[in-house]
């Protein structure tokens, strides 16, 4: 399949329902779990793209790294220690940026 032609339609359904809820906006209204059920999209999308990031980071192929030689996983304990006791946003993503670059200059 031509790639040009794939990313151009998933382009035109994006904007298209997008459009839709901006040019509708007020007048649907969706039932009250539904959107209950949509706030949580986001925390899941971003579980989703960032786990497989962590847990296996060169890809699926090389399978799961769950040891001490993969510095995602022990930035990403680390950050939510940091997390869990401080509760501050900046703080976390400074520990864990620092507790992975180093160490990934410790395990080189």
């Amino acid at each position: 399949m031509n790639y040009t032609v794939m990313i151009l339609g998933m382009a035109v359904v994006t904007v298209f329902v997008k459009a839709i809820m901006f040019i509708l906006g007020d007048r649907i209204s969706f039932p009250p779990l539904l959107n209950l059920a949509l706030s949580f999209v986001p925390v899941t999308v971003l579980t989703a793209i960032i786990v497989p990031m962590i847990l296996a980071p060169h890809g699926p192929d090389k399978g799961m790294e769950l040891n001490l030689h993969n510095p995602q996983l022990i930035a990403s304990i680390a950050a939510i220690i940091v997390c869990l006791f401080s509760k501050k946003q900046m703080l976390t993503i400074i520990a864990g940026l620092s507790v992975f670059f180093a160490w990934q200059f410790w395990m080189m």
